[in-house]
């Protein structure tokens, strides 16, 4: 009797599976029309291309660079800068990342006007232009990163860029498209930027009386607060589409690019003026942003979205250790993982503002680390430097005694010197008494726009010409310098500033000090057609004299002023041209 039982419900099992074996049941799989109904689970579109965003993260690519050098030997910025860089293998490769951004941002445009955002008419009106406003602005900013990592000049003598696609693609779409021209991508950038202001207030900050609703919206006050106010703060805004203009302008203005579109010196410095004149024109610089990482009062009270005067746009404050991990000194418990170069060293200049190879500097090779600019001691641990939660005095000459010397262990440097900037002193990765601390990730820093317009302007109107803003590239080179602690009056800046070509010399490397280790200097050097080869140096201090050393080649061909199109995508798309020399 059990065994027919047992018999019965045996083939009862499998005459009910045979639908499924046949006829597979419909799997747990979301599709367009979910989102009609379900705002959070549209929104995800949107939040998926927040969570693509190419500076969310620290990249470190200084360690390809003349900046810096990596300990660790398997590192892939270190394959790069020492000839290891190919199409199809690209650590900086930003195509599917972005695309994929582009992909998820373009459903949100088309079908967004589907979306029921809220019960309220008026109210969900108001999210769908927040919504897709956001959108076009990501929209730009992931094409300035594409266009900042694969834009170069076909075998034709074209600047391209990439395919522009503004539609979502499907399983039947032409996925065989040409790149579209350089000038034809920032001009799709400027449109998308246009869209973000018109649908965007310029911050998240609501309205405090109905005067100040917008005549687009009617409702109450709290209805349009609910959309536009203080808990959307980080979000996309009208002022951060703004600078991400700004951003894309200088590199198409630079050398490497500016004969490719018609975007000049000159709309450069105007988009990120206007942007400072948001901020209060030279008066916005931040005092205290020289060390913005390290502000503990600052960051500590930092809430509800709110952002230090430094900052225009960030990622969420976090408590964390990694970057300590990373990059301490060993006798810190850290890996050591980025070393600044002696190269980056030397660019710092005299307290009195002269480079060290000015007569009038006063630079020791005996003592190089004396009377030097403040930012040198803040952004590198040099010999004989202090450190950590206490104070500790870190010894990196060679014949020093601690895995802090040169080439120690793996972990020590390789060049004398370690990173100190971005890293809070106060984290202790003693494991007896280990500790995190609060940090947060800059996306766009003021000072970084400051300099934009410093660069751009000088080349438009020269060192003293202001624009249409009352402000030159001489007057915000001498507030950051001032800022920085140089000496007062600045005597090398009053010796350069009718001289254009000095100016941009020491607007250049201004920028290389003030944005060190931020992953700018890879690309700047591209953009400014410089020679990417400079050897990376370190230092070697025995019995106290100091030797240059050299650490690591630079090993790049002339064609890597551009980055490559993967090669994987050039396969199987034979309308997709590769960039010169990939």
């Amino acid at each position: 009797m059990k065994k027919r039982l047992l018999l019965f419900i045996a083939v009862a099992m499998m005459a009910s599976s045979c639908e499924d074996l046949f006829e597979p049941s419909i799997e747990n799989l979301r599709g367009l029309d979910d989102m009609y109904e379900e705002a959070e689970y549209a929104q995800g579109f949107l939040l998926n291309g927040y969570a693509r965003i190419p500076t969310n993260s620290w990249s470190f690519n200084d360690m390809a660079t003349d900046d810096a050098v990596s300990n660790n030997r398997s590192n892939n910025y270190l394959k790069v800068a020492t000839g290891q860089w190919t199409a199809n293998n690209n650590p900086l490769d930003q195509w599917r990342n972005s695309k994929a951004a582009i992909q998820y941002l373009n459903i949100l445009l088309q079908e967004g006007d589907k979306v029921k955002w809220a019960k309220d008419e008026n109210v969900s009106q108001m999210f769908k232009d927040r919504m897709k406003g956001e959108a076009y602005g990501l929209r730009a900013l992931f094409m300035f990163h594409l266009l900042q990592n694969h834009a170069g000049w076909s075998e034709s003598g074209e600047l391209l860029g990439v395919p522009i696609v503004l539609e979502p693609e499907q399983t039947n779409s032409d996925f065989n498209k040409p790149r579209a021209t350089f000038e034809e991508c920032m001009q799709q950038i400027y449109s998308d930027v246009q869209k973000a202001q018109e649908l965007l207030p310029l911050d998240f900050e609501g309205a405090s009386d109905n005067s100040g609703l917008p005549a687009d919206y009617k409702g109450s006050l709290d209805d349009y607060n609910r959309v536009f106010g203080q808990f959307a703060r980080q979000r996309m805004t009208a002022r951060i589409a703004m600078a991400v203009r700004a951003q894309a302008a200088l590199l198409a203005a630079s050398p490497a690019y500016n004969t490719g579109n018609s975007t000049t010196w000159a709309d450069a410095a105007n988009y990120a003026g206007q942007v400072l004149e948001l901020n209060g024109g030279l008066m916005g610089l931040d005092p205290n942003g020289l060390t913005w990482y390290a502000n503990a009062t600052e960051i500590g009270g930092l809430a509800a979205g709110a952002n230090p005067r430094e900052i225009l746009w960030r990622s969420d404050v976090s408590e964390s250790n990694d970057l300590e991990r990373q990059h301490f000194p060993p006798t810190l418990y850290g890996n050591g993982l980025l070393n600044p170069s002696q190269n980056l060293v030397d660019a710092f200049p005299m307290a009195n503002g002269y480079p060290i190879t000015e007569a009038s500097a006063g630079y020791d090779p005996s003592a190089p680390y004396s009377n030097r600019d403040p930012r040198l001691k803040h952004y590198i641990l040099v010999n004989g430097g202090t450190a950590g939660p206490g104070n500790a005095t870190i010894i990196t000459a060679a014949d020093g005694t601690t895995n802090d010397a040169l080439n120690k262990v793996g972990t020590s440097t390789r060049t004398g010197y370690y990173m100190r900037k971005l890293l809070r002193q106060d984290v202790n990765l003693n494991p007896t008494t280990t500790n995190r601390q609060k940090h947060y990730k800059p996306r766009i820093r003021y000072t970084e726009l400051y300099l934009i317009y410093a660069e751009a302007a000088n080349e438009a109107w020269g060192p003293t010409g202001a624009g249409a803003f009352g402000f030159s590239a001489y007057d915000v080179i001498a507030a950051i310098r001032n800022r920085a602690g140089i000496a007062q009056p600045d005597a090398y800046l009053e010796s350069i500033k009718s001289n254009k070509e000095a100016m941009r010399a020491l607007i250049r490397n201004e920028r290389r000090l003030e944005l060190c280790f931020e992953g700018f200097r890879f690309w700047d050097l591209r953009r400014w057609n410089e020679d990417l080869t400079e050897t990376a140096t370190g230092v070697r201090i025995e019995n106290g004299n100091h030797e240059i050393i050299p650490v690591e080649a630079r090993v790049y061909g002339s064609y890597m002023q551009y980055g490559p199109i993967p090669y994987s995508e050039t396969l199987k798309y034979d309308a997709l041209s590769q960039n010169v020399g990939w």
